[in-house]
């Protein structure tokens, strides 16, 4: 039996994905979560083979989670389920430590697939991903400048891209206000952007957010 925990924000996303994955002998949800801190205190409680969990949460979302569950359960696997496209965040949350990433427009058979092989240890990579990624291997050096942040890096641009300031991203991610100034320093050097209006517009144009 491969135990499942939901992470998402819509109550209807948990109850449907709950109900689809009843409906396999194999699969129980032994857990649910609304946002990345719910989450983090889910896999505390529970034992989880395979969290099923969303990126874009109020509060604490699925990418500010992801570090703090890998190191609360490294052996869990953690499959991104999300409506942003895969080219937009799956290389980056995979380098993190994500095991697999699907868009929630997918079909349902794919993610009890996906929990499945994610259970076994092994990462689920649809056609796309694999393509992605083979695509970044080929062209390190031309790779779009987001792709060449570190996790936190990430994690900090993608909240001052939403307008967040660096007393509420330092709350959020705790961390000291001065070390969300240096990550935000290396970050636009990086990306060479000079405002934090540049990485709102980049964001927007790259569909990191909505």
């Amino acid at each position: 039996m491969i135990k499942v925990g939901i992470v998402d924000d819509h109550s209807i996303v948990r109850s449907g994905l709950r109900q689809y994955l009843s409906e396999h002998v194999d699969l129980r949800v032994v857990g649910e979560a609304s946002n990345g801190r719910e989450a983090i205190d889910l896999v505390r409680q529970q034992e989880i083979d395979v969290l099923v969990m969303d990126l874009s949460m109020p509060g604490q979302s699925g990418l500010d989670a992801l570090a703090m569950l890998r190191a609360k359960a490294p052996d869990m696997g953690i499959l991104i389920l999300s409506g942003y496209p895969e080219e937009h965040y799956a290389i980056n949350l995979i380098r993190q430590g994500a095991s697999g990433y699907l868009n929630k427009e997918c079909e349902p058979k794919e993610i009890a697939e996906a929990i499945r092989t994610i259970s076994l240890g092994r990462r689920y990579l649809t056609p796309t991903v694999a393509d992605l990624l083979a695509q970044q291997l080929n062209r390190k050096d031309d790779a779009p400048p987001h792709e060449q942040l570190s996790e936190r890096e990430f994690q900090v641009f993608l909240k001052l891209a939403k307008g967040e300031t660096a007393g509420d991203i330092a709350k959020s991610l705790s961390l000291s206000v001065k070390t969300v100034s240096t990550y935000r320093t290396r970050l636009m050097e990086k990306m060479a952007l000079s405002s934090n209006s540049d990485l709102t517009y980049y964001a927007l144009k790259n569909k990191l957010i909505d």
